[in-house]
């Protein structure tokens, strides 16, 4: 089995979900031959075993000749060891197929739409992405896991015919004839289900994202008595995905009593045939033993190959989801040429708004519109389409990974992952012990971190959700601390946490950030006060600078704006 995650999961064909497909099994075609032999020895074997039995009735126990039976009594004996061996090998290569394929898909996802950071959401949904990973990419490998058993089956189906056929050609052509039927009379049943099952994924999709919107803001809508509303479209969404999910079923019982239908008829018409063979004396007693068993043995391989038709289907239902995904891609993206990387200490320069951020400076934005500030910040930080300049290099002309490296973005609604506290906080693993406490000192985190109780080693839950609004705030903040970029982008830092705690986070944010650029989005009077400059917003646009004190003493527009965040705080 090869070493999972793979190095380089490659450039995969997205144009359909049948290339695609194609694309993830030449790059582990080694593995899918392995197991088609090993499938091709397996189910064939236990094919034999039939003609075996009957020759050694026939010769061996019928005819007297002690030596036959012993002959083929070891060739039994043979064929039972060749199919458990080949049986293992079978399976372990199944499972391999299977795991390979699907971890694959899963890094090839991931990584994509790890391109996109904060945009993804506003291509594809957030449950289209969790419905891909929880069942899609399963789905999708099975494909690969059945490959060996139905390649036995053809085989088998052939060997068979190709027996019966020495023995009686009628019966033989009748097998050769009525397996292409029956799996032709299973092709009207595919189309419909894979239809079926591509809009029962869809609402499966538009669920998820319901219910991950509405836990993620239950306290919110806890404070509006909004949860009966929410509830009620969850359930609506909930009774889609069910009445599709019945009609899928409906699809599916269809054909899992066509694998046991169909196959029966069949056993059924070659156990009788054979019985008239045998009362007419064209058939010997051993023959007519092997007849039986072929008639046990066929259900086998057809109720495989409807079953590998079967997880096709579902696959390329789960693989024109996941190339859809593939297909996006991100708004921003490094240019073919990047331009040369401006200088350490350059000013940044946003012109929709007229924005100039000194170097080395803590720099305010004041807005009335919290959404304009947003804004403002997202372009600085090429976070969306911008115009803006660092140090005359337009932000999109440079490398995305110099722009990522030189500036960083903290968000007005940060995430925490589950993992160590330690691995939360220095995402790179490089930070000393003591970077990481002075970082927790500059965002009033103390409190915190001692009452966890293994402290940079305790495990943080899902999505920080043992911590308050407040606290999952001030941990971030620490993160952005940790991480220490030349420029320093913040939105609303301290919305969530009380006056005293804000007091602290702006006196020593002013003094952790020296020598470095600081650019905060907020109306708290504290923070302001402590800014070496601040800049008014009237509708997108900077109409005013200067320290917090002069523009409060003078501006009535930046005075009502800030008394009003001073007042909601």
């Amino acid at each position: 089995m090869p070493a999972l995650p793979l190095t380089d999961p490659g450039r995969p064909d997205t144009r359909s979900a049948a290339r695609f497909l194609l694309w993830v099994a030449r790059g582990q075609w080694r593995t899918l031959l392995l197991g088609m032999i090993c499938g091709v020895l397996w189910m064939p074997a236990q094919a034999l075993i039939p003609a075996v039995l009957g020759k050694a009735i026939d010769e061996g126990l019928v005819g007297g000749d002690d030596a036959a039976l012993v002959r083929w009594s070891i060739a039994l004996v043979g064929l039972g060891a060749l199919q458990a061996v080949a049986g293992t090998a079978r399976h372990y290569y199944a499972v391999t197929n299977w795991l390979t394929a699907s971890f694959r898909t899963e890094q090839l996802v991931v990584r994509h739409v790890a391109r996109f950071g904060g945009s993804l959401t506003r291509q594809v949904s957030t449950g289209e992405i969790v419905a891909i990973g929880a069942s899609d990419m399963g789905r999708f490998g099975s494909v690969f896991d059945i490959s060996a058993r139905f390649t036995g089956a053809v085989m088998s189906f052939v060997i068979v015919a190709l027996i019966l056929m020495t023995t009686s050609l009628t019966l033989g052509l009748i097998v050769l004839v009525a397996v292409p039927l029956l799996m032709v009379a299973v092709i009207p049943v595919l189309r419909p289900l894979q239809r079926r099952e591509a809009a029962q994924r869809e609402l499966v999709g538009r669920l998820t994202t319901i219910g991950s919107d509405t836990v993620a803001g239950l306290r919110v809508l806890r404070g509006i008595g909004g949860e009966a509303t929410f509830a009620a479209r969850y359930t609506d969404a909930s009774q889609q995905v069910r009445r599709a999910g019945l009609r899928v079923g409906g699809m599916q019982a269809t054909l899992e009593a066509a694998q046991v239908f169909f196959p029966g008829v069949l056993v059924v018409f070659v156990t009788w045939l054979g019985a008239r063979l045998a009362v007419h004396e064209e058939l010997s007693v051993g023959e007519l033993v092997a007849f039986y068993g072929y008639a046990a043995f066929l259900v086998l391989p057809l109720r495989t190959t409807i079953e590998a038709v079967q997880k096709l289907t579902r696959g390329l239902v789960a693989a024109a989801r996941m190339t859809r995904v593939l297909r996006l891609e991100p708004a921003l993206s490094s240019p073919s040429r990047p331009a040369a990387e401006p200088s350490v200490g350059a000013d940044l320069y946003e012109p929709d708004s007229g924005l100039v951020v000194s170097a080395g400076q803590v720099t305010a934005v004041v807005s009335a519109v919290p959404e304009d500030a947003t804004a403002v910040a997202a372009r600085l930080s090429l976070a969306a389409a911008t115009d803006a300049t660092l140090g005359g290099v337009r932000l999109d002309a440079l490398d995305l990974d110099t722009v990522r490296r030189r500036i960083l973005l903290h968000d007005t609604e940060p995430r925490l992952f589950t993992g160590r506290l330690r691995d939360e906080l220095d995402p790179t693993g490089r930070a000393a012990d003591a970077a990481i406490y002075g970082a927790i000192h500059t965002a009033a985190a103390e409190d915190v971190l001692v009452a966890l109780p293994d402290e940079l080693d305790s495990e943080v839950e899902e999505r920080g959700r043992s911590f308050s609004g407040g606290q999952r705030q001030r941990l971030a903040l620490a993160r952005a601390f940790v991480i220490d970029p030349e420029i320093l982008v913040l939105d609303e830092p301290t919305s969530a946490v009380d006056a005293h705690t804000e007091a602290r986070i702006a006196e020593r944010l002013r003094s952790a950030r020296t020598g470095r650029t600081t650019v905060v989005m907020t109306t708290s009077p504290l923070v302001l006060d402590r800014s070496d400059r601040v800049a008014l917003l009237v509708d997108g646009r900077v109409v005013a600078t200067g320290p917090h004190r002069t523009l409060l003493a003078e501006h009535t527009g930046y005075r009502e704006t800030v008394t009003r965040g001073e007042e909601s705080s």
